[in-house]
């Protein structure tokens, strides 16, 4: 594949996830199946919530939008990607790319926001009970998830603008599968000291301080389970925290392993493979990891299919 050397790069060529011709339509097909697992599994929890009246309390308000944001984090990638694969035009407009990477680092920003306030609810709901309802009231919820998505997008607009101002003559070829900043910080021929710093301290600063929040909560949850007389007890509590310490855990791996390092130590290979599990594993895992042992979740689907069962009779 040929690359172009000019200075005002007008567009990108998208590395994608294989150059093999033979295997363009097989990814095509391994993709489109697993967007559509996403798009279903994270449509059904958000509907299911909309629609039972008692699963509308925080923890489920939480729930649904984060199948929002995996949602809005697939659809922002896979679709593209889908295309390139299919008719093999991987070409992307510069201000395609710079959209499609300010959006990335929002929606990341969001989800990793989220799971911190839904770590902060877990530990009302377990450390202070009584006084869960007055805490986390519906204004309360409404004002954290606004919170969650404006701090989430106005995150990343310096970064994203710094990065617009480059000068890309190394090459106009993004060795990832989707426009991401570290591959667009290698085509630059110009200084990027300025937006490394700033991509370090942003993921540092974001990633260790919503982290140090969630184990400053789960550390108050643990000792708080721990004094609980009966195992089904501490095994009852324990349990509505599970599903979200796994996201916690898996996603949280994923960004230190992408993001809490040099560019000088990327590596093609393993970031496409970290990128993979985050844009389309932890999308697709989530429904599943929130479902599978909630009983409430279960019991409001079942309700639900016998309702819609009769209509599908006739």
């Amino acid at each position: 594949m040929t690359t172009e050397h000019t200075e005002n790069a007008s567009e990108f060529t998208i590395q994608g996830i294989s150059e093999t011709p033979e295997l363009q339509i097989p990814i095509f097909v391994l993709f489109l199946v697993i967007y559509l697992f996403i798009l279903i599994g994270n449509l059904v929890i958000f509907f299911l919530i909309s629609l039972d009246s008692d699963l509308h309390t925080p923890m489920y308000k939480f729930l649904q939008n984060l199948s929002i944001i995996d949602i809005a984090g697939t659809s922002n990638i896979l679709p593209t990607l889908l295309h390139f694969l299919l008719t093999q035009q991987n070409k992307m407009s510069f201000l395609r790319c710079m959209t499609q990477m300010y959006f990335y680092m929002s929606i990341t920003c969001c989800e990793l926001y989220l799971l911190t306030v839904m770590a902060y609810d877990r530990y009302v709901a377990i450390c202070d009970p009584f006084h869960y309802i007055h805490r986390m009231s519906k204004n309360h919820c409404d004002w954290l998830i606004s919170a969650v998505y404006i701090l989430g997008f106005l995150e990343p607009i310096g970064h994203v603008v710094l990065t617009s101002k480059l000068s890309y003559c190394k090459s106009h070829l993004i060795n990832q599968f989707f426009c991401d900043v570290i591959p667009l910080l290698k085509l630059s021929c110009t200084d990027t000291f300025n937006v490394e710093i700033l991509n370090y301290v942003e993921a540092t600063l974001l990633t260790l301080s919503s982290f140090l929040l969630i184990l400053i909560s789960y550390i108050y949850i643990v000792s708080t389970i721990l004094k609980i007389q009966s195992s089904d007890g501490r095994q009852k509590a324990f349990s509505t925290c599970a599903s979200h310490l796994t996201s916690v855990i898996i996603l949280y791996m994923t960004i230190i392993c992408l993001y809490m390092r040099p560019t000088t130590s990327y590596s093609l290979g393993r970031d496409k493979f970290f990128s993979l599990l985050y844009i389309v594993l932890i999308p697709l895992l989530n429904p599943l990891i929130y479902t599978l042992k909630n009983k409430q979740i279960i019991f409001a689907l079942n309700k639900l299919s016998q309702q819609v069962k009769p209509f599908c009779l006739r």
